[in-house]
C-alpha cells in the first residue's frame, strides 16, 4: 500500500491541442499557476495520463502539466478506432508535441518527470532541447535500447512461461517477431481479431508489471477500448524500436550535463531490469539512482511511491 500521497487535484485548466496531422491531444493544468513547471509523460506508449499523476507533485509548489500522448487517452483520433492513422504517430512526433505544448502553455523551462516508456521519451526530448529542462525525475527506467525491448517480449519469459506462452500462441504459428505479428493482428480488418490480440498483450503486460501477489490493475485496464488502444499503440512503437538508433538515449546522455535528475528504480523490476538504470547513472554524473529494494515496475508496490514523492519534493523549491 501507498503510505503517502498528495490529495486528489482537479485541473483548472484543460483543452485540446491541434497538434498537427489530424492529432487533438489532450491537455490539462493542475496545482498551482505561479508554481514550478512539470510535465508528466506516461508510460505504455499509449496509458494515458491518469488522475494519481497529478498526486505525485506538491500541488502549492508545482504548477503540473500532463496530457494523452497522440492516440491515447482523451485525445483524437483515438488508437482505438480501426481507421486511425498511426504512421503520423512516432517518438518524434510526440517530442515535437511536447514542445508545442509547452509554447502553448507560455513555459519558458520545465522539470521533466516520466515513468516507463515516458522515460525514453522524456530523456529523448531532454537531449533533444536540453535548454528547456530544469530538471529530471525518471521512474521505472527504460532506453528503448533494442536489447531490453527483446527482453521484454523474449528473454523475460523464461521467468514467467506460462503467461509467455499464453503470450506467443496468441500470435500466429511460427511467428518468429511477436511483436510484429500482434501489430498485424491489432490491425486486423476483423474487430475480434483485433480485440483478442489486444487482450492477449495485455495479459501478458499486466502478469509483468509486479511481484506482488495483491497487485491490482488499474479500473481502466478492464476496459477493452483502453485495451486495444493500448496495445495497438505500444506494438506500433516497439516493432520500430521507437525510431531510436540502437543505444542512442545512453549515447547522447553527455547532452543532459548539468543538469540534476533522480532516477527511482525497483530492484526486483524485471520488465525493466536494474542494469539501464545503473547503466544509465553512471553515464550521467548529475543523477541519482534510488533503488528500492523490494519494489517491481509498478509504482504500487511498496516504497515506490515514498521514493518518487521525495524526489519530486527535493526539487519543489528549487
Amino acid at each position: 500500500m501507498v503510505s503517502r500521497v498528495y490529495p486528489e487535484i482537479e485541473p483548472y485548466e484543460h483543452g485540446m491541442l491541434d497538434v498537427g496531422d489530424g492529432n487533438l491531444v489532450y491537455w490539462e493544468v493542475c496545482g498551482n499557476p505561479e508554481g514550478k513547471p512539470v510535465v508528466g509523460l506516461h508510460g505504455g506508449p499509449g496509458t494515458g495520463c491518469s488522475p494519481v499523476m497529478r498526486r505525485r507533485f506538491d500541488p502549492s509548489l508545482y504548477r503540473i502539466v500532463l496530457f494523452d500522448q497522440r492516440g491515447s487517452g482523451r485525445s483524437l483520433p483515438h488508437a482505438a478506432d480501426h481507421g486511425t492513422d498511426l504512421s503520423v504517430n512516432t517518438t518524434a512526433h510526440l517530442v515535437r508535441d511536447i514542445e508545442l505544448l509547452r509554447e502553448h502553455l507560455g513555459v519558458e523551462r520545465w522539470m521533466v518527470f516520466g515513468g516507463s516508456w515516458g522515460c525514453t521519451l522524456g530523456l529523448h526530448y531532454a537531449e533533444s532541447f536540453p535548454e528547456r529542462v530544469t530538471e529530471i525525475v525518471m521512474v521505472a527506467i527504460t532506453s528503448g535500447r533494442y536489447s531490453e525491448l527483446e527482453w521484454l517480449y523474449g528473454g523475460l519469459g523464461r521467468f514467467f512461461p506460462e503467461e509467455y506462452d499464453r503470450f506467443r500462441r496468441g500470435a500466429p504459428e511460427g511467428s518468429v517477431d511477436l511483436v510484429a505479428a500482434y501489430d498485424a493482428l491489432l490491425n486486423d480488418a476483423d474487430p475480434a481479431v483485433r480485440q483478442k490480440a489486444a487482450d492477449d498483450w495485455c495479459a501478458w503486460e499486466g502478469s509483468i508489471v509486479s511481484m506482488d501477489p495483491d497487485h491490482t490493475p488499474a479500473p481502466r485496464e478492464s476496459d477493452p477500448r483502453w485495451r486495444h488502444a493500448f496495445a495497438r499503440i505500444t506494438a506500433h512503437y516497439f516493432r520500430h524500436f521507437a525510431w531510436l538508433e540502437d543505444g542512442q538515449v545512453l549515447r547522447d546522455i553527455g547532452r543532459l550535463h548539468g543538469i540534476p535528475a533522480v532516477l527511482v528504480h525497483g530492484r526486483l523490476d524485471m520488465q525493466g531490469p536494474l542494469h539501464t538504470a545503473w547503466e544509465l547513472d553512471r553515464a550521467w554524473p548529475d543523477a541519482e539512482l534510488v533503488v528500492v529494494h523490494g519494489a517491481a515496475h509498478s509504482v504500487q508496490d511498496g516504497g515506490m511511491m515514498e521514493a518518487i514523492l521525495a524526489a519530486t519534493d527535493k526539487f519543489a523549491r528549487r
